[in-house]
């Protein structure tokens, strides 16, 4: 195995004393199904090979192994479906953030893959965060949402791209594990479900394949694209964080500060 400067699983302590990071990238995936077309890991392989992609621009972020596992109990009808009860990831991701805090990293960029890691990203940070003030997390919770802001109206065929294992996740996992993908397998189904409204659904309800949206309008062209403007994106959001030294705190936050000293 070669070794990646930027992968913290990849170094030794010698490597680290040396170089040590301030920044680190922590992916966060499941394992679950993805239809017959996607692999289980689908979530983990895009949130970890996206985060590799930014620090190669950015080097001097370190990249976290990836959380293989998440809250994926709204999918068990379907195999393989590995999930963690929501307490459990809650304490999971706070007990990571407490290592890294307590390894004198204060800045965090959590990449995620996985809808249902999303509410214990918000427990899990808001008390870590209230537990230490001066630590900085940033969140991407959802990168097949924050695509629609980024790509040009009209990029996905179908229902704006989304679903488990649709047309984005389609496109994507052609860009990054193509070898894995099965695209000649591709089914989805694309529900119907009222606007305006996040309905509690289980996936069972959804889709009787394993996947949701049409998978079949995805592309490797497509997502090589969608690649380029979430890693650009993302690069250009830490470079912004870096120029400011992470303080996002507005200037009348900051005067007011140094008046009450």
């Amino acid at each position: 195995m070669e070794k990646n400067q930027n992968e913290l699983q990849h170094l030794t302590a010698e490597d680290y004393r040396k170089t040590p990071f301030d920044t680190v990238i922590l992916p966060l995936g499941s394992m679950e199904c993805h239809g017959p077309h996607l692999p289980f890991g689908t979530d983990t392989f895009t949130a970890y090979l996206l985060a590799l992609e930014v620090a190669r621009r950015h080097p001097k972020i370190g990249v976290l192994p990836p959380l293989t596992y998440g809250m994926s109990e709204h999918y068990k009808e379907f195999s393989f479906t590995v999930s963690l009860r929501p307490k459990t990831e809650i304490a999971v991701l706070h007990d990571i953030l407490m290592s890294v805090y307590r390894e004198g990293i204060r800045r965090v960029f959590i990449l995620n893959g996985h809808d249902g890691n999303i509410a214990p990203i918000e427990i899990a940070t808001r008390t870590a965060k209230v537990r230490y003030p001066d630590f900085r997390i940033v969140s991407l919770d959802a990168w097949w949402n924050t695509l629609g802001m980024l790509l040009p109206s009209g990029f996905f065929t179908v229902w704006n791209g989304l679903g488990h294992g649709g047309e984005a996740e389609m496109s994507i996992g052609l860009a990054l594990f193509p070898g894995l993908c099965q695209p000649e397998h591709a089914r989805g189904i694309v529900p119907s479900l009222p606007p305006y409204v996040d309905v509690k659904w289980t996936f069972s309800e959804l889709t009787n394949c394993g996947a949701s949206g049409d998978p079949t309008k995805g592309s490797r062209e497509k997502g090589e694209k969608m690649k380029e403007v979430l890693v650009t994106a993302i690069v250009d959001i830490l470079k912004n964080l870096d120029a400011c030294d992470w303080d996002y705190r507005s200037p009348e936050v900051i005067a007011n500060e140094k008046i009450s000293r």
